[in-house]
């Protein structure tokens, strides 16, 4: 079995705090993110998940706090800087119309591009090995609006490839997937991790594809950190509880000793639907 490349930038969150007016959305965190890991960042809605990958992208300045690319605060680094190390995958980017596959994997290399904005070879052979790497090169002439979900998904994971990075930030890339293709998009990113050896930070609601394809489990909720660990130690009915403020019982994979979440609404707690049954009462 061929080793996980190890090596590359590193990225710590230092005490960061996120303010959106008088309501703090993030923080205080301080997280480090070690060279060629996966780490899950889990949680309800609301519980600073997206704000925290923005943040460490650049996309958001924090009120407080340092985020730190390879030792140096990436408010100073330049923007190619930052690009060429760390490349974000947002929740649902949106598609300029009539953008074929090709020509949207083709913009993750204008971080590289000279003054003319015009690629080259090099260029090209990047933008060919992200296309084959995740699938869609067979879809580089089709317009981004005639593919399916999971093939969208692809194809943008394409354009972070395209940049080369050695940090990947996912908010989120399974939404609005079926199974299948959460599937072939996490077992996408896992091979991006170990055969690559690029680092991924990725933000999932599913706490069990959580544990099953990163090395580590960020749990926030209400804007900070309440655990942070492995899967196989951190997911218990107890977090569970805390986090999601629901019940569960945990189980191992069979066929992979990773930890498995059922969870249930406690009782009494149960959603009550309104009778719509012809002469029920309002």
């Amino acid at each position: 079995m061929t080793e996980k490349p190890t090596g590359g930038p590193s990225l710590a969150a230092e005490d960061v705090v996120v303010r959106y007016g008088p309501r703090t959305a993030l923080g205080p965190v301080a997280l480090e993110f070690e060279p060629s890991t996966t780490t899950a960042v889990v949680g309800p809605n609301g519980c600073g998940k997206s704000t925290l990958l923005r943040s460490l992208a650049r996309l958001v300045t924090p009120s407080v706090g340092t985020v730190y690319l390879d030792g140096a605060a990436i408010t100073n680094l330049p923007t190619r800087a930052v690009a060429r190390s760390l490349a974000v995958l947002p929740q649902a980017p949106s598609t300029p119309d009539g953008v074929t596959v090709a020509e949207l994997v083709e913009q993750g290399r204008y971080t590289h591009v000279g003054p003319l904005r015009m690629l080259r070879r090099r260029d090209y052979d990047a933008v060919e090995r992200a296309l084959e790497v995740t699938g869609v090169a067979r879809f580089r002439h089709r317009t981004m609006d005639r593919l399916s979900g999971g093939e969208r998904q692809r194809a943008w994971i394409a354009v972070t490839l395209a940049q080369e990075p050695q940090i990947m930030l996912l908010d989120e890339p399974t939404t609005f997937l079926d199974i299948r293709h959460q599937l072939e998009i996490l077992e996408l990113i896992r091979r991006l991790n170990h055969e690559r050896g690029i680092t991924i930070v990725v933000a999932l609601h599913d706490v069990n594809h959580a544990a099953r394809y990163a090395d580590r489990l960020v749990a926030l909720k209400g804007g900070a950190v309440v655990a942070d660990g492995p899967p196989a130690a951190l997911l218990t009915p107890q977090l569970i509880e805390a986090v999601f403020d629901v019940s569960a019982t945990v189980l191992r994979d069979p066929r992979t000793g990773v930890p498995v979440c059922i969870p249930y609404l406690p009782a009494g707690r149960a959603t009550s639907m309104p009778d719509d049954r012809p002469g029920a009462m309002a």
